[in-house]
């Protein structure tokens, strides 16, 4: 039962991931989800069920389209496994409990705003403002603990990343401080501010990483939603364990 329940959610994750490229890349260009089709970006090809499979197809089909063999770009495969993945996390750690349906929206959150800022460097309101009662459903159904914590969190994120933009003077972008904001409803505020630190970690990382092999040059804006991704999910599942690690490190 539990192996077969893990293979469900895993294939769920990744059909909704190939789902989520979809809205990460309409919804900031305010495009239908609905229409039209998925299709080729280059010769316009309709693609059929078979080259919509996730993951699936794009190893097939050797990345290219069937029709033109233009290249396809691997965003869409890896957004595909990385949902799979991080949804069969989430049921693994969690299990059949009510804080699965918000780590699931969390994640569903995380992924949809990695693929619009990857795409346009931007993170549109829109998408924030539709999970946002969603969310705070959730946690109210699964509380954090005191009732005032997940209000604390919010305005903690919030103001954080409000400060930020101020004092870099656009160096956080709108959509950022927004969405710490209800990152801090999710986490809370300890959980959000370690969130952060560790999303800034993972950028300077990357862009380093970047300028090293040559992907990114010196001074060009690198988007910030994938490390924002890549820190929330360690912050919220192992940020008990990360703060008390570094708790009996080093004090």
């Amino acid at each position: 039962m539990f192996t077969f329940m893990n293979i469900y959610i895993f294939c769920v994750g990744l059909l909704l991931g190939s789902f989520y490229n979809v809205v990460g890349i309409r919804i900031p260009i305010k495009q239908s989800i609905i229409k039209p089709r998925s299709h080729c970006t280059n010769c316009n090809h309709t693609l059929t069920p078979f080259e919509l499979i996730p993951v699936f197809s794009y190893l097939f089909l050797r990345g290219k389209c069937r029709k033109c063999k233009s290249e396809v770009s691997p965003i869409y495969p890896f957004m595909e496994l990385t949902t799979g993945m991080l949804f069969l996390l989430a049921s693994s750690e969690i299990g059949l409990k009510p804080e699965l349906f918000m780590s699931l929206l969390l994640i569903s959150l995380l992924v949809i705003i990695s693929v619009s800022d990857l795409t346009y460097h931007r993170i549109p309101d829109k998408i924030l403002l539709f999970f946002l009662p969603y969310i705070i459903i959730a946690r109210i159904i699964s509380p954090l603990g005191a009732w005032w914590e997940p209000l604390v969190g919010g305005f903690a994120g919030f103001i954080t990343l409000l400060v930020i933009a101020i004092l870099s003077k656009g160096g956080m972008g709108g959509g950022d401080i927004k969405l710490y904001g209800i990152l801090g409803i999710i986490l809370g505020w300890k959980m959000v501010l370690l969130g952060l630190f560790l999303s800034t970690v993972c950028g300077f990382l990357l862009g380093m990483i970047g300028i090293f092999i040559g992907k990114v040059k010196k001074r060009t804006p690198i988007p910030f939603g994938p490390s924002i991704g890549i820190g929330t999910v360690f912050a919220y599942f192992w940020g008990e364990e990360i703060l008390q690690w570094y708790l009996t490190s080093f004090y």
